[in-house]
């Protein structure tokens, strides 16, 4: 027989018992369940956390075996959140789960948000149309959203609440819509690209010790990642969830940031007032898309 008090009453110490049912009753959307996505709905069952709103629209492959949670043989071909939502179950029984397996769109937006304490956002990176969508919408429903990339054996943290720069302020989009021209949508939409990953990543330390840089390729969705950073990134993104949720404990919201590299020893705090706009983020934007140029990944404009 399941027993929710038994099974994470190892929780408690670190949580007071009125905390852990504080834990039982939120619920959390998380959007993608590959990569980082899967990990973060693994930890946040592992704590207790009862409900959820899930959305991923891929299935399972050979090449998610280095890094996803559910990945492996026998999960070849099957929707991931038809696992990941199974997964949670055989951890807690009784969680309650409302899977989005057609995926986030403006037209289930309100309804993936409904009744949700907090928002983890794990879409795919070319996602960012939806991605802000879903961000904005968090602001104007007071929803705390947070992200964690994966960054080599590392991982950069950004939370984002109705207190803290907002998320379209912070990465600085453009907006590709007034363009009639598809080269030129194009260009923008790459762009909008490489802002994120600054903006994800703004202190930039994996970079030094990528072994194969021909292995980067961008804008084919062809980027190396770690089991490592993924692991990491579920662990301190869902520690802050916790913060969130039990409001207790400081958070840092953007602009300001933390990058944290298991592989170099290092923990960075970032801190990008004016977002986008900064020197520094100008600065790697232009940095990035030089180096993507040169290796003819994106267009020069």
């Amino acid at each position: 027989m399941f027993d929710y008090q038994e099974a994470f009453s190892r929780n408690i110490g670190w949580f007071t018992a009125s905390e852990q049912e504080i834990l039982k009753n939120s619920r959390v959307a998380i959007g993608g369940l590959g990569g980082v996505g899967g990990d973060h709905a693994i930890v946040c069952a592992r704590l207790g956390i009862s409900h959820f709103n899930i959305s991923d629209l891929d299935t399972f492959d050979i090449a998610n075996f280095n890094r996803q949670a559910g990945a492996n043989i026998a999960t070849i071909g099957l929707e991931k959140s038809l696992i990941i939502s199974d997964s949670i179950q055989k951890i807690n029984p009784n969680a309650t789960i409302i899977n989005f397996n057609e995926g986030i769109s403006l037209a289930n937006l309100d309804q993936f948000l409904e009744g949700v304490d907090i928002y983890i956002d794990s879409l795919d990176i070319f996602a960012l149309e939806i991605r802000r969508a879903v961000f904005k919408r968090c602001r104007e429903k007071g929803i705390p959203a947070i992200t964690a990339a994966p960054m080599g054996m590392g991982t950069s943290v950004l939370i984002f609440t109705s207190e803290s720069m907002s998320f379209e302020k912070y990465f600085g989009f453009v907006d590709a819509d007034q363009h009639a021209d598809n080269q030129t949508k194009q260009h923008i939409f790459e762009d909008n690209i490489i802002r994120f990953i600054v903006g994800v990543s703004p202190s930039m330390q994996q970079r030094h010790y990528l072994m194969d840089r021909t292995k980067v390729n961008i804008m084919n969705k062809k980027v190396p990642s770690t089991c490592p950073g993924i692991s990491l990134a579920a662990g301190v993104l869902c520690t802050n969830v916790i913060k969130l949720l039990l409001k207790r404990g400081e958070t840092l919201q953007a602009p300001r940031g933390m990058h944290f590299d298991a592989y170099l020893n290092k923990l960075v705090k970032t801190w990008r007032p004016f977002g986008s706009k900064n020197p520094i983020q100008k600065l790697m934007f232009r940095t990035i898309k030089s180096l993507l140029a040169k290796n003819n990944l994106v267009k020069r404009q």
